[in-house]
């Protein structure tokens, strides 16, 4: 088997799947490492290769959830040499090889921590990118993605037209959201670009700042007001913020864009200003309900007393005299 030419055409396989660049490129990545790593014919790895694979990536430190990616995308792999190259050859990745995952819950910001973040910040740009992200819940590319056609001012929507799996979506502006756009929107270089935010300095200034940019202007600001903050936390934050007042988890499922409801269940789980006023409110009935039993109930009076034993005692003495 020609293994180059076999990748090749497994890329243009992708291709024709719609698969998005960034994906294919991870495809093949996690491919191009264990081709170099077995050091063997593909089409002669086995099971117990694959375990030993594993083994190596354990020991490289990588994550379960990398290693599953990984595994995943391998299988995917022969099962491409299997049925569209007509190979036979078994797959070595069988199902039950994934590694368990732990399920931890988001991380978020707690309100104080939020007005900590945003205080340090003072440009319009970055003001303006974060906010858009704790209001609206949009993911970091998402935001290096957004045009200037995907506003709409006055009925404060933004349109996602290309998110995580080319999924698209419409999400909403808050009146703070709206108000750091719309003051990042009048001091804007560069009216012509298409892209909303740019970069300002260096050699990129006046293009439009790249995914790795925001996480590094993140980083920045984290390190400044000293509050442990990703851009991925901000999402967390507004989700986490929503549950607490109640919103419909439909609704912030389709805000977040997740594909499966179970994803968005996961912020229920986290700290709930509801569940929590739920929680004392029945506990506060549940012992005022016992306090007015103990009150109210009357210990049942005894048969047996001791005045009672003894006046029986005496008339069985005086049965035994009559007898």
């Amino acid at each position: 088997m020609d293994l180059t030419n076999s990748i090749i055409d497994y890329s243009r396989h992708l291709k024709r799947r719609n698969y998005s660049p960034n994906t294919i490129v991870n495809y093949l990545s996690s491919i191009k490492q264990f081709v170099l790593w077995i050091d063997k014919p593909v089409e002669t790895v086995t099971y117990a290769d694959m375990s030993a694979y594993i083994d190596h990536m354990l020991g490289e430190e990588m994550t379960p959830r990398t290693i599953n990616c990984n595994l995943f995308r391998i299988r995917s792999f022969y099962d491409y040499l299997h049925y569209d190259k007509g190979l036979r050859i078994e797959n070595p990745v069988r199902k039950g090889m994934c590694l368990r995952l732990s399920k931890p819950l988001p991380l978020y910001l707690r309100d104080e921590d939020v007005e900590k973040f945003f205080k340090v910040i003072k440009k319009h740009r970055d003001q303006a990118m974060f906010k858009i992200m704790l209001r609206c819940g949009l993911r970091v590319q998402e935001v290096a993605d957004l045009t200037m056609d995907a506003i709409d001012m006055k009925t404060r929507q933004l349109s996602v037209y290309c998110g995580k799996g080319r999924k698209g979506r419409v999400v909403y502006l808050s009146n703070d959201a709206k108000e750091a756009l719309s003051r990042y929107l009048r001091h804007r270089s560069g009216p012509r670009m298409k892209k909303i935010f740019l970069a300002e300095k260096g050699t990129s200034k006046g293009k439009p700042i790249t995914a790795r940019g925001i996480r590094h202007r993140m980083e920045y600001y984290a390190k400044k007001s000293g509050v442990r903050v990703s851009c991925h936390r901000l999402r967390h934050t507004m989700a986490t913020q929503m549950v607490n007042v109640d919103a419909n988890l439909m609704t912030i499922q389709s805000l977040l864009g997740h594909t499966k409801i179970t994803t968005t269940e996961r912020y229920s789980k986290i700290h709930s200003s509801k569940r929590k006023q739920d929680y004392f409110r029945a506990m506060d009935e549940i012992i005022e309900r016992q306090t007015d039993v103990s009150a109210t109930s009357v210990e049942p009076e005894r048969f047996f007393t001791r005045k009672r034993r003894l006046d029986v005692s005496k008339n069985f003495e005086v049965a035994r005299t009559d007898v």
